[in-house]
């Protein structure tokens, strides 16, 4: 099979279609700009047929035994395992993303698929007692219906499995509307591989489409009842404002600016390399990526040399070679982002003590300090392969450093003291932090999200189980009430 042949179309009630919409989102190769595929958009047409579809198919499918739905998911592991070879291959593909990143992104959705195996059988119900003699209070914990979600493109085969297998184990329906930077990977394969398991037609769809075609249709339909978006936080405010308007429950992943903080006492060569990673993997286009990387003073000489020593070691290059470690951003406006962004911040003050140039769309590292506190770039997100070195002069200083953004999603602290590092973690305000390891962390059990403009709501295990779910109370009065008229 061919994935950006086969797959590259409209998945709608079991059926693989060509969209009816006015125009074609071509799929390129971000590191060698070779045409993958051409998919013609959605109408509002097919999203109405999507969304009805999975309304329909998905009161039977809610009627099923949990164990019928888990048995469709792990089959859908079994798939993904037996062609992770070529799910890989897609991955470097459609995204630029290196080996190293591609296997961990398959390694990931694989994790969060053994997780809704189990939430399969996780929700449960509860009695409470009641004040009225005789009567009995049951919550049952049902599917919301159907779940409308939306993918980006920095981990869509991770992040789009995250939202569609727990929903479907959970007993809903899915329509799924990938980044049209990645149509395939976010989007055809994951149907592909649902459709190969089993799964009821009608379910899950796939809808490859952009809001100048279809407006908000997506979000302001009718059937869905959740929306699941992970992408800016640009995007996420209207998401999140139009989902309200219409009683719509949103799951909000959104952009971050993460900090990791090395103090005094911290193991320099370890935390060198939790920063490399922390900010370069998949070429900083990562919503959990440290974009700042605050330094203790006491320890700023040492860290910087060995720091930049590392970065301008880094290999940039074809993200099909096993050697590579930075590939190409995912386009040319990206890449062209990037490179103003590095000059606004050098007019403004900052050095580079390293200074990547940008070819195409491959754009080596930078290493930006000297940043004025009150410089922009300290509290944006940067997409892109720029670390801003960020001196501190004791905790309360870091804190006030680290808070002093509009986002709130990932971070990490390096100390030899744990208890420290815990200490220091509780006051930031953010989601997520990690004593003692990088920024970029996820894990199928524990509760992920941010704070701030970094999102609203959690996935992951229980959170995910409330996300998709909703709480439906039903008494039974035994014998009879008395009523007052």
């Amino acid at each position: 099979m061919s994935f950006f042949t086969d797959l590259a179309k409209q998945y709608i009630d079991g059926e693989w279609r060509t969209g009816s919409g006015s125009w074609d989102i071509i799929d390129f190769n971000p590191y060698n700009g070779e045409k993958l595929a051409a998919v013609t958009v959605a109408s509002r047409f097919e999203v109405d047929e999507a969304y009805r579809a999975a309304e329909r198919t998905q009161k039977e499918w809610a009627l099923k035994s949990p164990y019928v739905r888990r048995a469709v998911v792990e089959r859908a592991l079994r798939i993904t395992e037996d062609r992770e070879a070529e799910i890989v291959d897609a991955i470097i593909d459609e995204l630029g993303g290196t080996r190293l990143k591609a296997e961990y992104e398959v390694h990931l959705a694989k994790e969060f698929l053994r997780e809704a195996i189990q939430l399969a059988l996780r929700p449960e119900g509860r009695i409470f007692p009641s004040t009225t003699d005789g009567k009995e209070n049951r919550v049952y914990r049902v599917p919301v219906g159907v779940v409308g979600v939306i993918s980006p493109f920095n981990f869509p085969f991770l992040v789009t499995i995250k939202s569609v297998a727990p929903a479907l184990a959970l007993g809903n329906g899915v329509v799924v509307k990938p980044n049209q930077n990645t149509p395939v990977v976010g989007g055809g394969l994951i149907a592909k591989i649902f459709e190969d398991a089993g799964l009821p037609a009608g379910l899950l769809n796939v809808l490859v489409t952009d809001i100048a075609e279809i407006g908000d249709a997506l979000i302001e339909h009718p059937v869905p009842k959740v929306i699941s978006f992970a992408g800016s936080d640009r995007v996420g405010r209207h998401v999140g404002a139009v989902t309200a308007s219409h009683f719509k429950r949103a799951i909000l992943e959104l952009s971050g600016n993460s900090a990791l903080v090395v103090l005094d006492d911290a193991d320099v060569e370890y935390a060198v390399d939790a920063a490399v990673f922390s900010r370069y993997v998949y070429q900083g286009q990562v919503c959990m990526a440290a974009n700042r990387i605050l330094v203790d003073r006491s320890v700023q000489e040492e860290f910087t040399e060995k720091f930049v020593a590392r970065v301008r070691a880094l290999r940039t290059g074809d993200p099909r070679d096993p050697e590579t470690q930075i590939g190409p951003v995912i386009n040319s406006f990206q890449a062209d982002a990037l490179t103003t962004l590095v000059d606004q911040a050098m007019a403004e003050g900052a050095t580079a003590l390293v200074r990547g140039r940008t070819v195409g769309n491959l754009v080596e590292p930078t290493v930006l300090t000297g940043l004025p506190e009150d410089s922009p770039i300290l509290r944006q997100e940067i997409f892109g392969p720029v670390a801003l070195l960020v001196p501190f002069e004791g905790e309360d200083h870091a804190v006030r450093l680290v808070n002093d953004t509009p986002y709130g999603l990932s971070g990490a602290v390096h100390t030899a003291n744990v208890e420290r590092g815990v200490s220091f973690a509780r006051r930031i305000e953010t989601g997520m932090i990690h004593v003692n390891d990088g920024t970029v962390h996820d894990e199928p059990f524990v509760a992920f999200g941010g704070e701030k403009h970094s999102g609203l709501g959690r996935l992951n295990g229980d959170s995910t189980v409330d996300a998709f779910t909703t709480q439906k109370w039903i008494s039974v009065q035994h014998g009879r009430s008395r009523f007052p008229l």
